[in-house]
């Protein structure tokens, strides 16, 4: 499948949903920059406009569900069509609040992925496509190691994560793929800045590794989940130390072993 007619929420930012429109619009999708931001949005049109590509903003506060099914229908009237949608719109990752924030985060991060999902399934009916969900590793595993972390948020990724898996049978039954790239350190602005601020000889202890997947490898791997007919309701985890990122196997349990009560 070739990416032809693109949605891609949380594009307005520095992040990765700006180098995924960036990398679709260079592979000559039109794409729709959806985004609270709009001046952050009218900036990745730019970036895109000047790289040669075509690209036009959508204004979308995607814990609004009528705003993102408004978004999913412009879309898909802006550009005749529509054939991918990423789902990449997040809330501020707060780790120093833990208890704080949660409606938002829960608000932005899976039910908003979660209505964009439904409004995109609804308008690639009869014609197919591809929807890419954002989960995280830091929902992946059975309790944390080191301290830290945001409890809505690993709520709203592995929510969003369950829900692709549960979603794979509309690859054979409508041609719609729904899969979920998990990636783990990701060299975002703000990601790469709070790296910098640990000293060298303490990131081993604060679970950071020893390199940070960039948002390029980002945007190819979402391109790989837009575009792979074999791939529906997988979840793609890249490690930030690993090369290359790998698909969680079908039917996995969730855990290597289980401790005796």
């Amino acid at each position: 499948m070739k990416v032809r007619r693109a949605l891609v929420t949380g594009a307005g930012g520095v992040g990765c949903g700006r180098a995924i429109a960036r990398r679709f619009a260079r592979e000559g999708a039109a794409v729709v920059v959806c985004d609270l931001d709009e001046l952050g949005a009218h900036e990745t049109v730019r970036l895109i406009t000047k790289d040669g590509g075509r690209a036009i903003v959508r204004g979308c506060d995607v814990r609004i569900e009528a705003d993102v099914r408004e978004s999913i229908a412009f879309a898909a009237r802006e550009l005749g069509g529509l054939d991918t949608v990423v789902n990449d719109a997040s809330a501020p990752y707060r780790p120093q609040a833990p208890l704080d924030h949660w409606n938002d985060t829960i608000a932005t991060d899976l039910l908003g992925a979660m209505t964009s999902t439904h409004a995109a399934i609804e308008a690639m009916r009869g014609s197919g496509g591809a929807i890419v969900n954002m989960g995280s590793t830091s929902a992946l595993s059975h309790g944390r190691t080191h301290r830290g972390g945001s409890p809505a948020y690993d709520v709203a990724k592995a929510g969003i994560m369950r829900l692709t898996t549960m979603l794979a049978t509309l690859g054979e039954s409508d041609g719609i793929r729904v899969n979920c790239l998990v990636p783990d350190w990701v060299a975002t602005p703000e990601v790469q800045s709070y790296v910098d601020s640990v000293a060298p000889e303490e990131r081993v202890s604060q679970g950071i590794p020893s390199r940070l997947t960039t948002m390029e490898q980002i945007a190819d791997a979402a391109m790989l989940l837009a575009t792979d007919e074999s791939l529906a309701g997988r979840l793609m985890v890249w490690w930030s130390n690993d090369d290359a990122p790998k698909l969680v196997p079908i039917g996995d349990r969730g855990y290597v072993t289980l401790d005796e009560v």
